[in-house]
Order: C-alpha cells, then structure tokens, then sequence
C-alpha cells in the first residue's frame, strides 16, 4: 500500500535516526565493505611485491630461498584474497570483528613469509608496522590492540626461531650491505603504501561522514514535515465546524423568498457555495493524507489511469491554458491510488502552471521498474542557488513568505516513498521537474497463499 503521509514520517526518521541509508544498509557497515575491498587490493600489491623481491634475491643476488614453502604462502594469500572478493558479493554485512580476522590472517601469512627468510634478520620485518596502522585506522580499540599484541609476539617469536639464509660463499662480508639496502626498499615500499591506503580509507571515512549528516538533515526536515502535518490535521479539524456552519447559513439564504427573489444575489451565493465545497473538500484531502480514514479513499487502480484523474482533476479545479499530457506509460502496472500521491503530482503541475500560465507539459514513462513523471514550464526557470538546495524549505523565487514548501513536501514524500525528485532549467528557456517512483512500493502487495 502507498504511504507517502507526513504520519509516516516519524517511522522514516527514527529509521535514519538508526543510521541506516535509503536501502537499509548501516553507514557503518557500508564503510567497512570500503575498507575490506582496499585490503583485497593491497593484498594484490603485496603478492606482486613478493614475487618480484624472490626473483630478485634469488637471480641477483645469488641468495637461495626455499622456493616451493614461499610460494604455497603466496597462493595462500591469492586464495584469502579470491575468497574475500567472494565474500563481497555477499548481501551479509562486514563487521569490525571480520575485519580483525583478515588483518590478523595477513599478520599469520606474513609471519610465514619471514619465518622462511631469515626471520627478525629480514629487514622486512617493519612490514608489520603496516599491518599495526591499518588496524589502528579500521578498527575499533580493543582489536587494534589486541593486533598489534599479536604483531609484537610474532616479532618475538622470530628473533629465536626461524630459517636462516643460505648465502653465497664470500658474501658475508655483504651482509650489512644487503640489509641497509632491504631496510631502505622496506622503507619505501611501507610509506608508499600507507599515503595511498591511509588517504583512500580517509575519504571513505569522509564519505561517511558525509552521508551521516545527509541523514541527520533528513531526519530534521521528516521532523519539520511531521510538525507541519499536525498543525495541518489540526486546522482541518478546526475549520470543519465553521465551515459546516456557513453551509447551513447559505442553505437556510437559498429559502427565504427575499433573497430567492435576487437573482444577483442568488448567483453570489451559488458562487460562494462553489468556493465553500472547494474549502471542505481541501480540509478532507488534508484529513485523508495525514492518515485519517484512509480505508475509504485507497483504492486499486492503474498507472495511466491514476495520471489521467489526476491530470483532469487538476485540470477541473485550475482550468490552465493548455495543458500537453504525453501519458506513455507501457505496458500498463495495477498500483493503488492514494490522495496523498495525487497532492503530490498535483502540487508540481501548480508550481509549473505559476510559473508559465500559458502552457505546460506533463509526460509519463516506464523506467528501469519505475513510474516517471516529468512536467515542464515555459517559465523563468529555476535559480541556480535554488537548484543547488532543491527542495529545501523557503526556498523560492516566488518572493512570499512560505515559498518554496511545496517542493519541499513532494521531496520528501517520494524520498519516503524510495524515488527521487530532480530537476533542471531547459536550454530553450523553463523548467523540467522530474519526479520518479518505484513501482514496487505503488503496487497493492501479492494476496496470502495457504499454500494449497
């Protein structure tokens, strides 16, 4: 069922109060699956380093290593790596206790690595510096020490025991030589390393950071609509009496003979029973969208009929100049209809017909599993500053007090709904608004089965 009401708001924005995105994924987690992958990658760079730094030592420098054990430890790496990006393509969510496992992992096949060349005389060794900083930045307390205990057990554990290096005969001499330039090619490769990574896993974080207070804003302006929606529901309830009292007063006029006898009189008071069915009806609509008796006005409908009654309702109540409707919605889609989505399209169509009286377009497509709805003006188009900020409240070039509310309500409904709303100025002058909504969250859901 559709439920683009400011009552659903409150649901909307505790939801983003949780910290979850538009498709229910935490922020959190969303930074972590980030980090995992720029591991994966510098797992591929460690690999490609280590082939090339065996080949080296064993063709140039005449150092001999235990080939056959180094290289199992290598494809041991390449498979954590090729399960790690098996794993991300799971849906199931990257927690900070995955993550200390795969950094303790590279810690163990690291060890491994050291252990068959040479140990804590492997100038090498500071490779586990890097590990001890990446923990620091991607996980939480507790686990980043914990691997940086480990790291520092590791380094113990090879200073008594691990494969010495056969080398060459009369190189010995060579030894200090060797282990200054491996220290330096070390040095290198560790700071190269850690600009790229720690500055990639900053803009994750900043990302985040970002979208955290996209959704703290969110979460502001659902609890502006929800205000707004009170206050609505409450003068509606307010002016119905009043309002039903001018009604009776009108009716009781149409009966005394005095008046029935004024024609001109008559006619002003048919014109002001018009206006007071128009006031009743907008009090209704305001009752039925905030979530009041609802039952009674959903109904089961389609697509392009839903846009045509809402085309030729708006068109009965505004009378526009020329109204262009290209409704090329196909194949046609069962949705249900719900005034609230009806206020909302209606509301765009107002907006373009204020700013272009004489003419404006509305055209309806299908794409990519979703209803878009696209109406454009002749107007003077958007201002640049207003684009920048679409939908943000009391933002408006119609120089009023309270412009600008009505994009800032269809906003925020189709956010609720899961669409989105853009907009542009066109080339040949006037505005585009493009309004698109997932048909899945318009349909009436698929009746129970009791699975006979």
């Amino acid at each position: 069922m559709i439920r683009p009401t400011l009552a659903a708001g409150s649901t909307a924005a505790g939801s983003t109060r949780r910290g979850a995105d538009t498709a229910g994924t935490p922020i959190g987690e969303s930074a972590n699956r980030q980090n995992l992958t720029l591991l994966t990658q510098l797992r591929w760079v460690a690999a490609i380093g280590q082939v090339m730094t065996i080949f080296l030592v064993t063709s140039l420098l005449g150092i001999a290593l235990p080939l056959v054990p180094l290289a199992v430890v290598i494809a041991l790496l390449l498979g954590l790596n090729l399960a790690t990006l098996w794993r991300l393509g799971r849906p199931r969510p990257v927690t900070n206790r995955e993550l200390f496992y795969q950094l303790f992992l590279d810690v163990g096949l690291l060890t491994a690595q050291l252990y068959l060349s040479g140990g804590a005389q492997n100038p090498f060794i500071m490779l586990y510096l890097l590990q001890i900083i990446l923990s620091a930045v991607l996980l939480e307390a507790w686990s980043a020490w914990a691997l940086a205990g480990i790291a520092s057990a590791c380094f113990m554990v090879l200073i008594g025991v691990s494969m010495p290096l056969e080398l060459p005969h009369g190189s010995l001499h060579q030894l200090d030589s060797l282990k200054l330039l491996g220290g330096l090619v070390c040095f290198v490769l560790t700071a190269g390393l850690l600009v790229f990574f720690i500055e990639k896993i900053n803009t994750n974080l900043r990302l985040r950071d970002q979208r955290l207070a996209d959704l703290k804003r969110q979460a502001v302006e659902e609890e502006h609509i929800v205000r707004m929606g009170l206050l609505a529901s409450g003068a509606a309830h307010e002016l119905g009496t009043p309002l039903a009292t001018v009604s009776v007063i009108l009716g009781d006029w149409r009966h005394m003979p005095e008046l029935a006898a004024n024609p001109a009189m008559m006619q002003d008071m048919d014109d002001m029973q018009t206006q007071l069915d128009r006031c009743k009806a907008i009090v209704s609509g305001i009752l039925m969208s905030s979530g009041e008796a609802r039952g009674e006005r959903v109904v089961a409908t389609t697509v392009v009929q839903f846009l045509r009654e809402v085309v030729e309702e708006w068109q009965a109540v505004r009378s526009p100049s020329h109204v262009q409707f290209d409704n090329d919605f196909v194949p046609d889609e069962p949705i249900l209809s719900d005034p609230a989505l009806k206020q909302v399209i209606a509301s765009l169509f107002d907006n373009a017909l204020e700013a272009s009286p004489g003419w404006i377009g509305i055209a309806s497509a299908r794409k990519d599993g979703a209803l878009v709805v696209t109406v454009t003006d002749r107007g003077p188009g958007f201002d640049p500053a207003i684009l920048a900020d679409f939908g943000t409240p009391y933002r408006s070039s119609k120089g009023r007090p309270g412009g600008g509310l009505g994009l800032y309500l269809v906003v925020n409904v189709v956010r609720k709904l899961g669409g989105r709303v853009s907009a542009h100025n066109l080339k040949e002058g006037g505005a585009s608004v493009s309004l698109s909504l997932p048909l899945d969250r318009l349909s009436a859901p698929e009746p129970a089965t009791d699975g006979r």
